[in-house]
C-alpha cells in the first residue's frame, strides 16, 4: 500500500518536472523567436534591401568613357555615388566598338557576372535594348536618352519591315519588348532655349552653335537654342545672327578647331559647344580672341574655365543626369518600385517654377548681369512652366526667326 502511494507520488512528481521542463524550453523557444524577430524588425529598413546583395548595378558606356567630362563621366559618377551611400556592388563596362554586337556583349558580361541592374546612357542604345532585353528577363535595364523613335528604329528592322521614321505610326509594343526596361529622354529643346536665350539677354549679338554629331539630342538643343536666340531678340529689339554646324563627331580637333577659329575671327562671340568633348575646339579658339564658351549637359564652367581661362564660360545647357540616374536607381533598388518605372518612357524636363527642382535647367555658374538676372532666369523658367512660353521641338521643321539669321554650314566631319 505505502509502496503503491509513494509510487504515485513519484510519477507525479515527474509529470511536474516534465511540465516544467518543457515549459522552460517553450519560454527559451519564444524568447529566442522574440528577439529575432525584433532583430528583423530592427534591420528592415528598404535599405538594408539593397546590403543582402540581391541587387549589383552595371553601366554600360555610350560612344565616349567615364572621363568624358559629359553623359558618361557624369552618369558614371551618379551610379558610383548611389552605390557607395547605399552598400551596393557597382561597375562599370566599355564596349570595344560603337556598334550594337558591342553593346550587347558588354550587357552580358555583366549579366554572367552576376549585375541585375544595368543602366545605359545615350540614344545608341536602343538597339541594344531590342537585342538584350528579352533575353534576360530577370535584368532592370534604365535607358537615359533612349526614345520610342531609337527603340522602334532597331525593333522594326529585326522585323525586316522599312522604318519612315515618324515614331507615332508606330505601335511599340509590337517591335519592342518593354517589360524590363525603363527609358528616360529629357526636353534638350527647353534647355537649349534658355541657354540661347540668356546669352542675347546678357549681351551676345552674333553666337554658334556647334553641335557634335547631328543625333536627336543634340538636334533638340540646337533648335531649341536658336528659338531661345530669336526670343530674346524679338524682346531686345535688335537683329542678330548664328553660326551652325555639327563637328561629326563628339571630340575636338585641328579640322574643327580651324573652323572655330575662323568663326572667332569674323566676329563671332560666343559658341554653344554642344556634344561631350568637342569644346576644346571652340575654346582653343575662343581664348585666342577673348571670346566665350556655352556648356552643354552639366556646367561645365569648371573644367573649361580651369583649362582655358577664367571667364570663358557663360552658362552651361543642364539636363539632370545626376539627379535622374541616382534616384531612379534608389527608388527601383532600395525602395523596390520597380513596376512604376518597366515599360515606361518619361519625359524629362520643367516641372517646377523653381529652376533648381527642374531636369533641365542653367547652372547657379550663369555669368548673370543686370540685363539678365538670377530674377530675370527665375521669371522665364515660371513662364515655361505654365506653358506662357511654349517651344517647338518638332525638329523636322525648318526654323523661323523673327530678329535672326541662321548660317547652316553643315558638318565638318565624315
Amino acid at each position: 500500500m505505502c509502496d503503491n502511494i509513494i509510487g504515485v507520488l513519484y510519477t507525479a512528481k515527474n509529470r511536474i518536472l516534465w511540465r516544467n521542463a518543457i515549459m522552460k524550453k517553450i519560454l527559451a523557444l519564444l524568447l529566442v523567436l522574440a528577439l529575432s524577430l525584433t532583430l528583423v524588425a530592427c534591420g528592415s529598413g528598404k535599405k538594408d534591401a539593397a546590403s543582402t546583395g540581391s541587387y549589383k548595378v552595371a553601366m554600360v558606356t555610350d560612344y565616349g568613357d567615364i572621363t568624358d567630362q559629359s553623359f558618361n563621366q557624369t552618369t558614371y559618377e551618379a551610379c558610383k555615388a548611389f552605390a557607395g551611400a547605399n552598400g551596393v556592388e557597382f561597375n562599370y563596362f566599355k564596349p570595344a566598338g560603337d556598334n550594337t554586337a558591342d553593346r550587347v556583349a558588354m550587357i552580358e558580361k555583366a549579366v554572367d557576372e552576376g549585375y541585375n541592374v544595368i543602366v545605359m546612357p545615350g540614344y545608341a542604345f536602343g538597339g541594344a535594348i531590342v537585342e538584350a532585353a528579352p533575353e534576360f528577363p530577370d535584368v532592370k535595364f534604365i535607358a537615359l536618352d533612349v526614345g520610342k523613335g531609337d527603340l522602334l528604329e532597331a525593333g522594326v528592322a529585326k522585323a525586316g519591315e522599312s522604318y519612315d521614321y515618324n515614331p507615332d505610326n508606330w505601335d511599340l509594343e509590337k517591335y519592342v519588348d518593354m517589360s524590363n526596361v525603363y527609358c528616360a529622354i529629357y526636353q534638350e529643346e527647353l534647355c537649349g532655349y534658355m541657354a540661347g536665350y540668356a546669352a542675347v539677354k546678357l549681351g551676345y549679338k552674333s553666337l554658334g552653335f556647334l553641335g557634335g554629331m547631328a543625333v536627336p539630342a543634340v538636334v533638340r538643343y540646337g533648335f531649341g537654342y536658336v528659338q531661345g536666340v530669336d526670343a530674346a531678340a524679338v524682346e531686345s529689339g535688335k537683329d542678330v545672327n548664328v553660326k551652325y554646324v555639327y563637328g561629326g563627331q563628339f571630340q575636338g580637333d585641328a579640322d574643327i578647331t580651324s573652323v572655330m577659329d575662323t568663326w572667332y575671327k569674323a566676329g563671332t562671340e560666343i559658341v554653344f559647344a554642344c556634344g561631350g568633348g568637342i569644346y576644346t575646339s571652340a575654346a582653343e579658339a575662343a581664348v585666342k580672341v577673348d571670346g566665350k564658351i556655352i556648356g552643354v549637359d552639366t556646367d561645365q564652367k569648371p573644367v573649361i574655365d580651369k583649362k582655358y581661362g577664367d571667364g570663358i564660360t557663360v552658362t552651361s545647357a543642364m539636363k539632370g543626369l545626376y539627379p535622374a540616374t541616382y534616384d531612379t536607381l534608389k527608388d527601383v533598388v532600395i525602395n523596390g518600385n520597380w513596376d512604376k518605372y518597366a515599360g515606361q518612357i518619361a519625359t524629362l524636363g520643367i516641372i517646377s517654377d523653381e529652376p533648381s527642382e527642374n531636369y533641365v535647367q542653367l547652372p547657379d555658374s550663369t555669368q548673370f548681369n543686370d540685363d539678365f538676372t538670377a530674377d530675370d532666369y527665375k521669371a522665364l523658367v515660371a513662364k515655361l512652366n505654365s506653358g506662357e512660353i511654349k517651344v517647338d521641338n518638332d525638329t523636322t521643321k525648318e526654323f523661323q526667326g523673327e530678329k535672326t539669321k541662321v548660317d547652316y554650314q553643315g558638318q565638318i566631319k565624315g
